[in-house]
């Protein structure tokens, strides 16, 4: 595992974003650079970085395929808090060169929630599997909405969505629980950790227990993002304010290696 801590969340978006871009740039396959995407208030600033770097002229979507991780179930794409409107109105919307058909998102209004989850997973091995994802963290480790306990091998499926995270996501839905819902479509750890590479983001305070699990702690069901422990090209990009609850050796050993990575 690779974890690399940057100042500030600007500077963790930054360095995110620029890794993507680089790993865009250098793929020269014939199919297309796959690349996973996460909702969130923790990617905002990468998409604002690769918003940039594409209207710029130094990074180009037209060659990229992306999945989603996730979608509430039962909310429609023109709703204001679907996954879908999110994605569109902070990041598809303002690149100059991707292409509609290329972006891939699990449909919250099907009927058939297990076969839109198998689809999903059949639309990502036909395109030769993912070369980087990128996700965020909950504050008790969830990766994507895969909830504690959810199994360390799970595929896309349809998750029930714990009270604390109802409560969390209230923000985005005037602050009644309630009128978050209770479902939702989510790829699964064994999705995310197919890839190739995974690089998650997690910054502020409240992540830091959620960081030092990652690194940590033990593998185990209580904290899915500790899955990410068994990945060859797992990455963690996060802010200082993340690190509160890392042993200073642990703190160090990264800054160390990452200053010869460098050099």
């Amino acid at each position: 595992m690779r974890v690399v801590i940057q100042d500030n969340y600007d500077k963790m978006s930054r360095w995110a974003a620029a890794y993507i871009a680089a790993k865009i740039n250098a793929h020269n396959e014939d199919r297309p650079f796959v690349l996973g995407l996460p909702t969130g208030s923790s990617p905002i600033g990468v998409y604002k970085e690769l918003i940039r770097m594409n209207r710029a002229g130094e990074l180009s979507f037209a060659n990229v395929v992306t999945f989603n991780m996730d979608e509430y179930l039962g909310l429609p794409h023109e709703h204001d808090q679907s996954y879908w409107y999110f994605m569109h109105d902070t990041f598809f919307d303002h690149l100059v060169d991707m292409k509609p058909e290329n972006i891939n998102i699990l449909n919250g209004m099907t009927d058939d929630p297990a076969g839109e989850c198998a689809r999903y997973e059949e639309k990502i091995a036909s395109c030769g599997g993912i070369d980087l994802f990128m996700g965020g963290i909950g504050v008790d480790g969830h990766l994507a909405f895969n909830e504690p306990f959810t199994s360390l091998s799970s595929r896309t499926g349809l998750r029930d969505l714990t009270t604390d995270t109802r409560i969390v996501n209230s923000r985005f839905f005037g602050g009644d629980p309630e009128k978050v819902p209770a479902q939702a479509l989510s790829v699964g750890i064994g999705t995310v950790t197919d890839s190739k590479e995974v690089l998650v983001l997690i910054s502020g305070h409240n992540k830091a227990r959620a960081l030092a699990a990652t690194v940590e702690g033990g593998v185990s069901q209580k904290w899915t993002c500790s899955a990410l422990q068994l990945h060859n090209g797992a990455i963690i990009a996060c802010d200082e304010a993340a690190c509160g609850e890392l042993t200073v050796d642990t703190y160090k050993y990264f800054l160390d290696i990452e200053k010869k990575e460098r050099l």
